[in-house]
């Protein structure tokens, strides 16, 4: 069932010239973001490639060549436009609004794509050296590594600072998205549908909702877009991020930005209808993540959901499983091998929630549970 804002009602039958220039703008907004980061990500791994030959046999790379699409390729391409399918209908449903995604203009993208090219032989020297403990190593010399967990103090993704610093939140984005040949926004968007269905028949001005590790607000700026009235938190650990994260979302109504740490979530029990968590548990070591699990129980409300995205796991869209596999060493990401193999629902269901469904999205997957009444 749709979703009606308090400032529009759904679409659920356009005539059927403006349903055409609709899916024609979708489509190419769409695809013009996978051409851009997509190409970003070929020049990325090219790089790479000249500074170590273990590289060499990066899909995208022999894509960028013009080599032919092995098997994984063509399942990669069509789960893309899968996505992007879905992701349309949703619109059409009256789910949540046409996609802005706001990258900015081409003055700006490519500031951007020259910010991160600037930053790579940095980051491919850690990617050689499999050193992703160099911004541990700074904290602790200028003692600012104090409060932080110590699974936090890392060069995730071998970018520089990790997530501490402004230079790697300005960044962030576009190297997710680049990581994701422009597809994450498109994934973050599939948390919205849950919401939206949870909403039915609520006034949204009564409903609460945390989004835990928002980073820079992508996906408060989503569900802002989407459901205007929502009250709003964002938590997350890095103040750089939250930095950004009142940049991006300035303009709209009000969302209250706070630092937090996941394990002990700065919120009463019961206060929240809603909790969302967007790729925060791959990057958690297997006994936080249950810690993480009892915070989200432990703030929501009874009869309140969990909105849970985070990457497809192993056995989840059948030929995925030898790029999920890959990887954890080429990003360092210490966590992930054993996030795509923890049983989630066992997870939660001791943390005391039930699971409502699972829904694959391509690299990623949604997770609904909810906290009995």
């Amino acid at each position: 069932m749709a979703q009606t804002h308090d400032h529009e009602t759904p679409h659920r039958k356009r005539p059927s010239l403006a349903r055409a220039l609709m899916r024609s703008a979708y489509a190419a907004s769409q695809f013009a973001r996978v051409g851009w980061y997509a190409g970003q990500r070929v020049l990325a791994e090219r790089a790479a490639i000249g500074e170590d030959e273990e590289n060499s046999e990066s899909l995208l790379s022999r894509l960028g060549r013009g080599e032919t699409v092995p098997a994984v390729g063509n399942s990669l391409i069509s789960g893309i436009r899968d996505l992007f399918a879905r992701d349309l209908a949703n619109v059409e449903a009256g789910l949540y609004p046409m996609p802005r995604d706001r990258d900015g203009g081409l003055p700006r993208l490519i500031a951007q794509a020259r910010a991160i090219f600037d930053d790579l032989p940095s980051a491919n020297r850690r990617r050689k050296e499999q050193d992703g403990q160099e911004v541990y190593r700074q904290m602790r010399e200028s003692g600012e590594a104090s409060g932080l967990p110590r699974y936090y103090l890392q060069n995730f993704h071998f970018q520089t600072d990790g997530y501490l610093s402004d230079h790697s939140a300005k960044l962030y984005d576009a190297q997710v998205e680049s990581l994701f040949v422009g597809t994450a926004n498109a994934m973050r968007r599939q948390a919205l549908v849950p919401i939206a269905r949870f909403l039915e028949g609520r006034d949204q001005r009564e409903v609460a909702m945390a989004d835990i590790a928002c980073g820079t607000g992508r996906f408060l700026h989503m569900a802002r877009e989407a459901f205007p009235r929502l009250k709003l938190t964002g938590i997350d650990l890095s103040e750089a991020y939250l930095r950004e994260a009142r940049k991006h979302l300035k303009r709209l109504h009000p969302i209250r930005l706070a630092m937090g740490n996941a394990e002990q979530i700065p919120l009463p029990d019961g206060s929240q209808d809603i909790v969302s968590s967007i790729f925060l548990f791959h990057e958690l070591p297997p006994k936080v993540r249950a810690i993480v699990a009892t915070e989200f129980a432990r703030v929501l409300k009874p009869g309140g959901i969990l909105v849970f995205v985070d990457s497809l796991q192993i056995g989840d869209t059948e030929g995925y499983d030898r790029i999920l596999e890959s990887f954890p060493g080429r990003f360092h990401e210490p966590y992930y091998d054993g996030y795509i193999r923890e049983d989630l629902d066992k997870l939660y269901t001791n943390a005391g929630l039930a699971l409502v469904g699972h829904t694959p999205a391509f690299l990623s997957k949604v997770s609904v549970y909810s906290k009995p009444e």
